[in-house]
């Protein structure tokens, strides 16, 4: 039987140089939770915006040419140009936030930094280009690029904004990686040391 010298382990915590392992990892496991029941939330939210029909007089044709509809946008003047931008880039951007949570995951790294920036831009591109294409069996509803554009972009600015100062502070909240200065390995090693070796 193994003895530890020094420091005694018990369960997730290290006494002496005091690690408490099962608080930040059953934190860790409500934040997952939690964010995969909003973003679940916010899905249906969107699906039902989005994909409900609508009872319109007449509906414009679909737009495949990309910046065509944001100049289109722009042309109804300032204030109604802002609020239609700002609703195509508002309505996946939650995701920008919520699908790195899911994942769990609270590297501080560039390459981590820059690799869930790029994992979280496609996953709001499939789920826009998704949405698209399920419109175009809905009455009302009109296929617009610009749209996949906008939707994308709000997700990586919610990312950018949110999730770099999220991951700090959570990586904070952690303490100190755990360390475990010396650990002796049982007092049969010393009877081996001492035993003569022939190779």
């Amino acid at each position: 039987m193994h003895r530890l010298k020094g420091n005694r382990v018990k369960g997730n915590r290290v006494q002496g140089n005091r690690v408490e392992g099962s608080g930040s990892a059953a934190v860790q496991q409500w934040i997952r939770l939690l964010a995969g029941v909003l973003l679940v939330a916010h899905l249906l939210l969107v699906g039902w915006l989005m994909l409900r029909p609508l009872d319109v007089p007449w509906a414009a044709a679909a737009n495949l040419t990309p910046l065509e509809g944001i100049r289109a946008d722009l042309s109804y003047g300032p204030l109604e140009a802002v609020r239609r931008i700002g609703a195509g880039l508002a309505l996946l951007a939650p995701l920008g936030v919520l699908l790195p949570l899911v994942s769990g995951r609270v590297e501080l790294s560039p390459l981590a930094t820059w690799s869930s920036l790029a994992r979280t831009a496609a996953a709001g591109a499939l789920v826009s280009v998704g949405i698209e294409m399920f419109q175009m069996a809905v009455p009302g509803q009109v296929v617009d690029v610009d749209s996949v554009l906008l939707n994308t972009l709000g997700v990586m600015l919610a990312h950018v904004a949110v999730v770099p100062a999220l991951r700090l502070r959570l990586r904070r909240s952690q303490g100190r990686t755990p360390r475990i200065t010396r650990v002796g390995l049982g007092p049969w090693t010393d009877v081996l040391s001492s035993v003569q070796r022939e190779y």
